[in-house]
């Protein structure tokens, strides 16, 4: 048994990967490394995804909202990522504010994969989001979006429905676009004072 699996990454994936995100050829041969050694199979599973990305956020409880953001980049729905639906989950939530991230975020959000997002979808996510919060950067917050259900309102009231209806890709991002502060409620930053 020779070791038949190439270490080298394919060069159609490299293409993709160099096109779709702002990674070099040189980070992203090196993130393949890494992966290897990680990932033997050439697939994370939703509890070593959720080992990577605690390290990102080593102060907070990550793992809801590793599991949601797991769920967004699975998307042939397997139960697992491959190095490229990774690299594009690294790139999505670490890269500006661009449409594609806004069509992550979309597919955050819509919890229920139904191309939809609702009220209740949102109030799930800005749960999974307050557990990225450390706990002594909560007091900071402002008072109407100090707790989940707040927050989850404050971002509803950007869009304009009624509780009950729901939201399809196109408001969402136009919503999030228009306002300043929306963009800022989807995601979780860290405070800097």
């Amino acid at each position: 048994m020779g070791n038949a699996k190439s270490s080298a990454i394919s060069k159609e994936i490299l293409e993709d990967l160099k096109l779709n995100t702002k990674f070099t050829e040189n980070e992203l041969c090196q993130w393949y490394e890494n992966f290897q050694k990680q990932c033997p199979t050439g697939r994370i599973s939703p509890e070593e995804f959720e080992t990577i990305y605690a390290r990102f956020f080593p102060d907070s409880e990550a793992k809801t909202y590793a599991q949601h953001v797991f769920r967004s980049f699975d998307t042939n729905e397997d139960g697992t990522l491959d190095f490229k639906e990774y690299i594009i989950a690294l790139h999505m939530t670490s890269s500006g504010k661009t449409t594609r991230k806004l069509e992550w975020a979309f597919s955050l959000f819509d919890v229920d994969k139904n191309g939809y997002i609702t009220k209740t979808e949102v109030e799930v996510i800005c749960q999974a989001i307050f557990k990225l919060i450390p706990k002594e950067d909560l007091p900071k917050l402002p008072a109407d979006e100090n707790t989940p259900e707040k927050r989850a309102n404050k971002l509803w009231g950007f869009f304009e429905k009624p509780d009950n209806d729901r939201l399809a890709e196109g408001e969402f991002i136009k919503g999030v676009t228009e306002n300043e502060n929306a963009m800022r409620l989807i995601h979780y930053e860290p405070i800097t004072d």
